[in-house]
């Protein structure tokens, strides 16, 4: 079920990146809206601004122009400090790479993010978000011992322990077997299912299938 207000709105904007003088224009004049509990894709060739996009949605990056709403409310008078608060408290990430400490247990990468919020019960919390990736049987593996898809799921794991209003996904499924990968995006769909805003780059149509809207 939508809301009526957007989660999140972009007016107008565009990103330029500049090198040595020479202009790079990868967003231009973007509109769109999104809202809580959709599950959308985000598709393009590689090159076409996709990964661009999710770093500003993310508060990773900030737009060169136009106006980025979150919640309401217009980010572009944030400064970094409430840009981190919002990425630690509202956003989780899954990456095509997983990001995961390799000579770390599986309990303490999920653990992760609850070190920078003050959160009181870290290990029941990380417990709960395995328990959500079917992986509570490896807690006090290395995550070097794990396959890629079991990677992907800490990784998701990881992303839900703060409990955020977005998950984004960048090509959770580019560095895994099709049965993984189908695996992956099954937990993501359940997760939709749940209520959770979910936000999907990728280039392959299959993937992109799962959701419920594709933006191209």
């Amino acid at each position: 079920m939508t809301e009526k207000n957007p989660l999140i709105e972009l007016k107008d904007i565009c990103k330029e990146f500049v090198t040595d003088e020479v202009v790079t224009k990868v967003l231009h004049h973007l509109n769109c809206s999104i809202y809580k509990g959709e599950f959308v894709a985000i598709m393009g060739p590689s090159g076409s601004g996709k990964s661009t996009l999710m770093h500003i949605l993310s508060f990773l990056d900030r737009p060169s122009c136009g106006q980025y709403f979150f919640e309401g409310e217009d980010t572009s008078d944030f400064d970094d400090n409430r840009l981190a608060a919002l990425r630690n408290k509202k956003i989780g990430f899954v990456f095509q790479s997983f990001n995961l400490l390799p000579r770390t247990t599986v309990l303490d990468n999920v653990i992760l993010p609850l070190e920078y919020n003050g959160a009181k019960d870290k290990k029941a919390a990380a417990l709960k978000a395995l328990q959500g990736v079917g992986l509570e049987h490896r807690l006090d593996h290395f995550s070097n011992q794990l396959s890629g898809g079991e990677k992907q799921r800490v990784a998701i794991a990881r992303a839900l322990v703060n409990e955020p209003e977005v998950i984004f996904a960048d090509e959770p499924t580019g560095n895994l077997d099709s049965k993984s990968g189908q695996q992956v995006m099954e937990i993501l769909r359940d997760l939709n299912d749940q209520g959770k805003t979910i936000i999907l780059v990728t280039h392959e149509q299959y993937t992109a299938a799962v959701a419920k809207r594709i933006i191209k």
